[in-house]
């Protein structure tokens, strides 16, 4: 699928952030405001379970051993090989990337809500998205926040978070392309007057058709 207009005619925003931004949470509150989500992300989860779309060609490119026995991607296998081998990066996401637009265009005609919230943890990253949107919102945090969220709910050590870090874009980079900021440093409570200003805004931007 190579259009890169809009995926439908709907006022959407594209919600992004680095990895322990808070992106989930986030989105969990726009959902209860009535907003229509499109997670990418469980997109991508399910062309990768067993039987997924994408599950045929990945064992064509990649091999039997980046399957597991019950049929799905092996995640962890695939996550170390393209950690460090960036042909391999890209071509998994030659094979995921047209397949989560087709299912994300099909997911946005159906969902109901007031408007669109697409969440693409790599957003700013693959180059393609934002020209398709009405607007990009980012969940931000400082960076010291994202390596502790992440080893606190992972388990993973800190240079395994940099390292995941450092594949993505830079805070600077996100909130560069960023028309709308949701800070992320303290508690919920602090979250909710932000993303109440904010779903206000698209409403109303979406019943102007905008």
């Amino acid at each position: 699928m190579t259009n890169s207009g809009p995926p439908t005619t709907r006022f959407s925003v594209g919600l992004t952030g680095g990895i322990g931004s808070g992106k989930s949470t986030v989105t969990d509150m726009f959902a209860e405001r009535g907003a229509a989500i499109v997670d990418t992300d469980q997109i991508a989860h399910q062309l990768t379970a067993p039987g997924g779309a994408a599950i045929a060609a990945i064992q064509s490119e990649f091999g039997d051993s980046f399957i597991t026995p019950s049929g799905a991607m092996d995640r962890a296998r695939m996550r170390a090989r393209v950690f460090a081998d960036s042909e391999a990066k890209k071509r998994l996401e030659a094979i995921l990337h047209p397949l989560i637009r087709i299912e994300s265009d099909r997911a946005a005609s159906q969902v109901p809500g007031s408007y669109l919230i697409f969440v693409v943890p790599l957003l700013v990253e693959s180059g393609t998205w934002k020209q398709r949107l009405s607007r990009v919102c980012v969940v931000d945090c400082p960076e010291h926040l994202q390596v502790k969220r992440v080893m606190s709910r992972s388990g993973l050590n800190e240079s395994q978070v940099l390292a995941i870090m450092a594949t993505q874009a830079t805070r600077q980079a996100r909130l560069s392309a960023a028309d709308d900021v949701i800070l992320n440093e303290g508690s919920q409570a602090d979250l909710r007057p932000q993303v109440d200003r904010l779903h206000a805004l698209y409403a109303a931007l979406a019943a102007k058709g905008r």
